[in-house]
């Protein structure tokens, strides 16, 4: 009897131990694009800031990917936006594939 509570008490053991290391992937996402989109925000408006006759021509490349961007004050909400879309995906993404990893490692060792 007592060798079925010990193996009840890994069960839970196992049980909990995976609920306590999965990942939220939605605040995953939300953390990722907030620190991505604000990334972008600031380093623009300081582009801008700072000013002279070449404004920021290294992040005017972003251009490229995020159609719309440009230094400039628009185009660092623009910026923002396509920044916190690509870090949700990113953040979302990341731990997704974590949560699955977890949980393919849990039933291995069951």
């Amino acid at each position: 009897m007592s060798e079925d509570l010990t193996e009840q008490e890994k069960m839970l053991e196992k049980i909990v131990m995976t609920r306590l290391v999965r990942l939220s992937a939605t605040i995953y996402g939300i953390v990722f694009g907030l620190l991505l989109g604000v990334g972008i925000l600031i380093a623009t408006l300081w582009l801008v800031v700072r000013g002279g006759p070449v404004v920021g021509p290294n992040l005017a490349l972003l251009g490229q990917f995020f159609i719309g961007y440009t230094v400039t004050y628009w185009g660092s909400v623009i910026g923002f936006v396509y920044g916190f879309v690509t870090g949700f995906l990113i953040g979302f993404s990341i731990a997704t594939i974590y949560n699955w990893i977890v949980d393919r490692r849990a039933t291995d060792h069951r």
